[in-house]
């Protein structure tokens, strides 16, 4: 029988005990690791954590709405310090947490831009940068039948700090459908052919080709759409932006007549990935004709080819002091401004 040791005793410990049972759980914490000099003196332009998932609540003057996001935390790191503090980046998030509870921002670039801010405090360094993604649903309606359907889009904010100053994006990510101009062009051609060997005039055959859409391959794309500016910009409007720009906009729910219109619309309206970029910049100069020249723009299209196997893709970036005079028929820019060129400037 196992007699129990009097308090205070230094008895020895049960077998199969933990081996550090008496012990303080905390760890002895000699030196800042991360302050040591590094063995490589190289500087880093973005040291941080990726994937950082959080739900965030974004208000602006309304109710607060809540958001899934994923986040993306840097800090530069000057070539005298082996690495940044990992658990300040949580920790800025954490802070901002419940700050929100309170006064949620009330777009995802202000988020961004305060959680950038307090990067830059935290980890002493020069430069941060913060990347938010969040999706977040709008509610249309069926184009013929006109039923609701909640369409789930991706919500990007972006922003770049330094001790002087913070630059901030907002953007978007919207899918829709595209059909290709060369195939239907193509098809164009051999129904020309079918119908004057079977005894059409030219005439009529103009008329009928003029009529009835024409059959080509189509794909799902990815649109992209970045601003940077002081000016507030709703994502809705962004999202019209884009989905205007490609053959047809997309839609979870479709029934028959709905089916029929977007197929209808899409091959009457062909569109290849450039043109989809190039839709956009035209889009987003017009509906924003007040936006000064500094504010920077990128418009990006990805194709989910059909009949390939690989994809399409087309970008375009710059100032809108470089953009619009293509837009206007003058000469092009020679230098497009680039995103990390926009927000490091």
């Amino acid at each position: 029988m196992r007699v129990n040791a009097p308090a205070g005793t230094n008895a020895p410990a049960e077998k199969g005990a933990a081996p550090f049972a008496n012990r303080n759980p905390a760890p002895r914490i000699e030196r800042d690791v991360q302050k040591d000099r590094p063995a490589v003196p190289a500087a880093l332009s973005r040291a941080g954590v990726t994937n950082l998932r959080r739900i965030i609540r974004i208000s602006d003057g309304g109710e607060a709405q809540l958001f899934y996001a994923t986040m993306d935390l840097f800090a530069d790191l000057n070539p005298e310090q082996a690495g940044v503090h990992m658990s300040r980046f949580n920790e800025v998030v954490e802070r901002l947490a419940g700050e929100l509870a309170w006064e949620p921002s009330p777009d995802i670039e202000s988020l961004a831009g305060r959680m950038a801010q307090q990067v830059v405090e935290t980890q002493g360094a020069m430069r941060s940068e913060v990347r938010i993604r969040a999706h977040f649903p709008i509610i249309k309606r069926t184009p013929i039948t006109g039923l609701p359907t909640e369409e789930l889009y991706t919500l990007l904010g972006i922003a770049a700090s330094t001790p002087e100053r913070t630059r901030r994006l907002v953007g978007v990510e919207v899918e829709g459908l595209t059909v290709c101009p060369c195939a239907q062009d193509i098809m164009r051609s051999h129904s020309e052919d079918l119908l004057q060997e079977s005894g059409f005039t030219e005439e009529q055959v103009e008329r009928i080709l003029n009529v009835l859409p024409m059959a080509s391959h189509n794909q799902r794309g990815r649109g992209m759409l970045l601003i940077g500016s002081e000016k507030r910009l709703r994502a809705e409007d962004l999202v019209d932006l884009v989905e205007r720009s490609m053959s047809s906009e997309t839609y979870e729910l479709l029934k028959r007549p709905d089916e029929f219109y977007v197929v209808d619309k899409a091959h009457r309206n062909p569109r290849f990935v450039e043109d989809v970029v190039r839709e956009m910049l035209r889009n987003v100069v017009e509906a924003y004709p007040d936006l000064p020249g500094d504010a920077f723009l990128l418009a990006r299209q990805e194709n989910f080819e059909g009949i390939h196997e690989h994809n399409a893709f087309a970008e375009r970036c710059g100032t809108l002091g470089e953009i619009r005079p293509e837009i206007a028929g003058e000469a092009h820019a020679p230098r497009h401004t680039t995103l990390e060129g926009w927000l490091t400037t």
